[in-house]
């Protein structure tokens, strides 16, 4: 249960009090987006760690409306991929986003997702194009998200278990909203499967 503790403690953090992070605690999150899961075990993750304040603050407008977090944040985490390594880049990048999301939230910390793959600054511009200009990233790699880290201002309350919406969940059909609807319930006769 202790994983399900954490989970419920995960919120998405937007304001921070400016603080730097820790190094031993940037380095735990790195290590926990490092040893995420892939496909193929292809790794087509590059992390790029920035904490410096003039930076972060230009990176603040890579993303109309969802980024300002940045200026206050103690680092930002971007993460790329070489496309031309998988096909399921973004979904290894997600993983490892979500990896170094759950990190922050145990050790404290706050952070956040912003998304970059097809979003776009407020110059107009491709946050990816902005992120790469920027920051010198070479053109073969692809922007999934960006990830701020910092000292909370404020720590949101934690999820409540009640609060999960168990009507999401089907049941061996989606018919069935609970185990006890679909006890015994076939999902489709033989007939039907030929049919397929």
């Amino acid at each position: 249960m202790e994983l399900m503790n954490l989970l419920l403690k995960r919120r998405s953090v937007r304001n921070y009090t400016g603080d730097p992070v820790p190094r031993e605690k940037l380095e735990a999150i790195l290590e926990a987006g490092l040893s995420s899961a892939s496909g193929r075990n292809r790794k087509p993750w590059e992390l790029v760690v920035m904490s410096d304040r003039d930076i972060l603050e230009k990176l603040s407008h890579c993303r109309t409306g969802a980024a300002r977090m940045l200026e206050k944040a103690g680092c930002a985490i971007l993460v790329f991929a070489d496309p031309e390594k998988t096909h399921v880049w973004t979904e290894d990048c997600s993983m490892v986003m979500s990896n170094m999301h759950l990190m922050a939230a145990s050790l404290g910390l706050g952070s956040c997702w912003i998304q970059g793959r097809l979003r776009f600054a407020e110059n107009g511009e491709s946050t990816e194009g902005f992120c790469r200009r920027l920051l010198g990233v070479p053109e073969e790699y692809a922007l999934e998200a960006i990830l701020s880290v910092g000292i909370p201002a404020a720590v949101p309350e934690p999820h409540k278990p009640e609060e999960l919406k168990k009507d999401k969940v089907h049941w061996e059909s989606w018919k069935s909203k609970t185990p006890q609807q679909a006890t015994g319930h076939q999902t489709c006769s033989a007939a039907e499967l030929r049919g397929i």
